[in-house]
């Protein structure tokens, strides 16, 4: 059961900049996260680009909660599923009760099917680093647990190489105010998660973590992305 969330929204002006802080939950070691926003690096010239003729390619992500995850996802332009899942873990076909306890190894995740004529890659992974707080190890606000881990699993060589670039572009900005701390490994079995975790946030928008941490995420995030993501 998730716990219930307080949510502290504040907006800060400084040097003429509005710009706005949100935390989900509890404070954490973390504190409260500005949505942190990085275009993707620039492709360097050994790096393949998409094949034209691939009009549907599978992402996989890790970034606390599966809910929340999901619910950013479905509002990306060009994403044509999201599945909340499990993965990287040992256990076959695990529960969400098996999950929660950490032992089985497994990510809450989501599998993200996308049109990269629409919406690329590098797109989605700027999507999941600004939705997240990727500096906090196994925890996002009071989500604690390896289940809550920050992740991509990666479906290819191509994503593997764009995830790294992406990840030592953060660091080297000094987005965060600590490392990242995101795992990147290749992605295994992906098992879904019970029915009544999928479509959560549109099923149950008026329950206490829909209201204070999801939509509060996803309003903050609408104002970075603006056009990209679908109408709520």
């Amino acid at each position: 059961m998730r716990p219930v969330y307080l949510v502290l929204l504040l907006t800060v002006v400084a040097a003429g900049a509005v710009v706005a802080v949100f935390t989900g939950g509890t404070p954490g070691p973390a504190g409260p996260a500005k949505v942190a926003h990085v275009p993707p690096p620039d492709p360097t010239p050994d790096d393949a680009p998409a094949d034209p003729a691939v009009t549907s390619e599978d992402a996989t992500f890790g970034s606390g909660c599966f809910w929340c995850t999901e619910a950013v996802y479905k509002r990306v332009k060009g994403v044509t599923a999201a599945a909340s899942g499990y993965t990287g873990g040992r256990v076959a076909d695990p529960t969400y009760e098996q999950v929660c306890t950490g032992t089985t190894g497994h990510a809450e995740a989501v599998k993200v099917t996308f049109d990269p004529r629409t919406v690329s890659y590098p797109e989605l992974l700027e999507v999941f680093w600004s939705s997240h707080d990727p500096t906090t190890r196994n925890r996002q606000g009071a989500d604690v647990g390896t289940q809550y881990r920050s992740a991509v699993f990666t479906h290819s060589d191509r994503q593997r190489r764009l995830a790294e670039a992406y990840k030592l572009k953060l660091d080297a900005a000094g987005v965060f105010a600590s490392p990242v701390v995101t795992e990147i490994t290749p992605a295994g079995p992906f098992y879904p998660a019970e029915g009544y975790h999928q479509d959560y946030f549109a099923l149950n928008p008026r329950a206490g973590y829909c209201r204070a941490v999801i939509r509060p995420k996803l309003d903050k995030l609408r104002e970075v992305f603006g056009d990209r993501l679908a109408a709520p």
